[in-house]
């Protein structure tokens, strides 16, 4: 995988760490991508999803954007049926995800040190297996999804529950983040963000 580039990590001024999943930690957004490919048009809604749409969506749960395609092109497809159906081909490519190192180095320093967690608009099976298969299943305090809140990124609600779960005030959590929806997400909830360059392919 390439490099993302050099990223800034702020040293200080922080007492917990909280990372998006896809496009953050890990480089699986390609996967995801293709996932999304396959769903669609195995539902006759072949091409509708531009690449570089899908990366502006990311971090939103998935069926909120199946109700987002389906407002945009007048289509019917049922956001769950669909969910379930990238969910697995998504799972039918997990072993193309691999850490994006300068993140994953970045987290095991802080290791020990300070409350960690992982805030993801995935859904919670997806995100376990997506950790595991990297190897960093054990790094994190928490582990909030989409499944555990009723309203999804760009609302600030994931980053106050992970907030909540950790026991610090979400004005002294720092959150990484790679798409526009979870960047606004963490700043709505008064953090400090980082954002971290994701590379398409």
């Amino acid at each position: 995988m390439a490099s993302t580039g050099p990223i800034l990590f702020p040293q200080s001024g922080y007492s917990a760490a909280i990372f998006d999943c896809d496009g953050t930690l890990v480089h699986s957004m390609p996967a995801h991508f293709d996932a999304w490919c396959e769903a669609l048009a195995q539902y006759g809604a072949a091409n509708v999803l531009a690449e570089d749409v899908f990366y502006a969506m990311g971090g939103r749960p998935t069926k909120d954007i199946v109700i987002d395609l389906n407002a945009e092109y007048g289509l019917k497809l049922d956001p769950a049926r669909v969910a379930l159906a990238k969910r697995e081909a998504f799972l039918r490519r997990l072993e193309r995800v691999e850490l994006i190192e300068e993140v994953a180095e970045f987290a095991r320093s802080l290791r020990g040190k300070m409350p960690m967690a992982i805030a993801s608009g995935g859904s919670r099976y997806v995100v376990e297996k997506t950790l595991q298969i990297v190897g960093a299943s054990d790094w994190f305090d928490e582990v909030v999804t989409a499944d555990d809140v009723a309203i999804g990124k760009p609302a600030p609600d994931i980053y106050l529950e992970t907030a909540k779960r950790l026991g610090v005030a979400p004005e002294r959590c720092l959150a990484l983040e790679d798409a526009p929806a979870g960047i606004d997400s963490a700043r709505a909830a008064g953090m400090l963000v980082v954002e971290i360059p994701c590379p398409m392919r």
